[in-house]
């Protein structure tokens, strides 16, 4: 197949487009940049696209988005996360709509942000939007996506759970507490945690691209969700670090804002990926105990072995 895959020089989009080129596919990440550049594809922000650029592809793979995580949800904050997501997948599907032959399969990111705070409920692809501004922010971005499907394209939503590797932006930002052994539950530590390992997220891609039969939203989370707790104990174990020092619910809404830390660090999301385990997916990492001891452990011998 010839992939094109925007956000594709970010964390998922480059393993995903390793892997599609080991396997034999024509994969390509498409640049963003100035109309001015000759090297640059489009702009979302600016509203175009290079013509040419889609020409021929018989899958969009589409991962472009402003990180959700990394800076407090002020109001401009809210308005540019939701530009970088809607906004941009409005671009994208308005400029496939202009194709003589629009791809065959687009395949775009979504989040389990979707579900918003669902206490214990486990939720499959059946249940509703939430609440909360991630909630709708989601909700909005895959109707925008799911408008491409009007062109005879089938459309898939992966709803992806935050992602667990040696160099994952989740991992990579609690390395440095739990190494100087401050690391701890967040809250209660009783909300459920939705998360998937990197490898299984870039095969699940794979697995969705090749599966006519698979449209619409689709959870790509590990089949065994954690809490909180148990997620801060197998990290501690796995780097060989203690799990002790909580970090009190208004101190995480202290230090990044009442929204961000009520819907994405406070708030329970239990979600399961019912439509691909029913589909035949099999999972490397189906446990956050087996996922991060593949992971940190390895790491760990690694450097053992170096000395």
């Amino acid at each position: 197949m010839r992939i094109a895959i925007t956000g594709g020089t970010g964390y998922l989009g480059s393993a995903l487009l390793r892997a599609l080129t080991a396997h034999g596919h024509e994969a390509f990440a498409v640049r963003r940049g100035k109309a001015s550049d000759a090297n640059a594809q489009w702009n979302p922000a600016a509203g175009w696209v290079r013509p040419g650029t889609f020409e021929g592809v018989d899958a969009v793979v589409h991962l472009s988005g402003t990180s959700i995580g990394s800076k407090r949800w002020t109001a401009g904050r809210r308005a540019e996360l939701r530009a970088s997501r809607i906004e941009s997948t409005r671009v994208l599907v308005d400029h496939l709509s202009g194709l003589a032959q629009p791809p065959r399969v687009l395949v775009a990111a979504s989040a389990t942000g979707f579900y918003g705070d669902s206490a214990d409920r486990v939720l499959t692809e059946v249940f509703p939007s939430g609440e909360g501004f991630l909630a709708e922010l989601v909700a909005d971005w895959e109707r925008e996506a799911m408008r491409a499907s009007a062109l005879g394209t089938r459309v898939v939503t992966a709803r992806f759970a935050p992602m667990v590797a040696r160099d994952s932006e989740l991992i990579t930002r609690l390395l440095l507490p739990f190494r100087l052994g401050l690391g701890g539950r967040l809250g209660s530590g009783r909300q459920w945690f939705s998360w998937v390992a990197t490898e299984d997220a870039v095969a699940a891609v794979e697995f969705l691209l090749a599966r006519d039969e698979i449209e619409g939203a689709v959870n790509v989370t590990a089949p065994q969700p954690a809490t909180n707790v148990e997620f801060t104990h197998a990290l501690g174990r796995a780097l060989h670090r203690p799990a002790v020092f909580p970090v009190p619910s208004a101190a995480l809404r202290l230090l990044f804002g009442r929204g961000l830390a009520e819907e994405m660090l406070l708030g329970s999301v239990r979600a399961v990926p019912g439509r691909l385990v029913d589909a035949g997916f099999r999972f490397r990492h189906a446990t956050i105990e087996g996922a991060l001891e593949a992971e940190l452990g390895r790491g760990t011998r690694e450097m053992a072995a170096a000395r």
